[in-house]
């Protein structure tokens, strides 16, 4: 038989603190840093296919691996704007996500070595920039270079990005503002 005195003691449940993952806001952001994205991304032959025939992209040297095995590389290579978008998208989840405002252009793209199907990709970042807006109080623009390399240390892709990126602060104060209005 318990008592009421032997409820008492027993600890309530606590709810949980709850971590939600998150990019790196402009404030915490470092110049001349790398920050290097892990895990990398093998790439596959379906990515490739799926991808070349999704972007309407028909050319021969991404699906059509007879062709290919006659042309310099000896093989199909990776869609170029694939390995493009998957540097960009292995550094999401360490700086941009939920603190990005608006991606404002890449320059500066490059492919230097070919990926194959079977490779694996690893990116790294560097921001070479930052500045808060002069228009845009609370956010500031970023820019970053990636670098993709494959699985031997061959950089299979160069890219500047810029980023309209928020400031801790005002991000917290919209949150809040759209929480108040709601």
């Amino acid at each position: 038989m318990t008592t009421n005195s032997q409820h008492a003691a027993e600890p309530r449940a606590v709810e949980p603190r709850v971590i939600e993952q998150r990019g790196l806001y402009f404030d915490e952001l470092e110049e001349d840093v790398v920050y290097a994205h892990r895990p990398g991304r093998t790439v596959t032959e379906a990515d490739n296919v799926l991808f070349t025939t999704m972007t309407m992209n028909t050319q021969a040297l991404h699906l059509d691996a007879a062709w290919s095995a006659e042309q310099p590389f000896g093989q199909r290579l990776m869609n170029s704007m694939f390995t493009l978008a998957t540097v960009v998208g292995q550094s999401v989840p360490q700086l941009t996500q939920g603190t990005i405002i608006a991606q404002l252009g890449l320059t500066d793209v490059s492919f230097p070595h070919p990926m194959y199907h079977g490779d694996t990709l690893y990116t790294e970042t560097v921001v070479t920039g930052k500045r808060l807006s002069s228009s845009r109080p609370g956010q500031g623009i970023v820019t970053m270079k990636h670098t993709g390399r494959n699985q031997n240390g061959d950089v299979v892709a160069l890219a500047t990005r810029s980023c309209l990126m928020w400031t801790r602060d005002a991000h917290s104060e919209a949150q809040n503002a759209r929480k108040r209005a709601e």
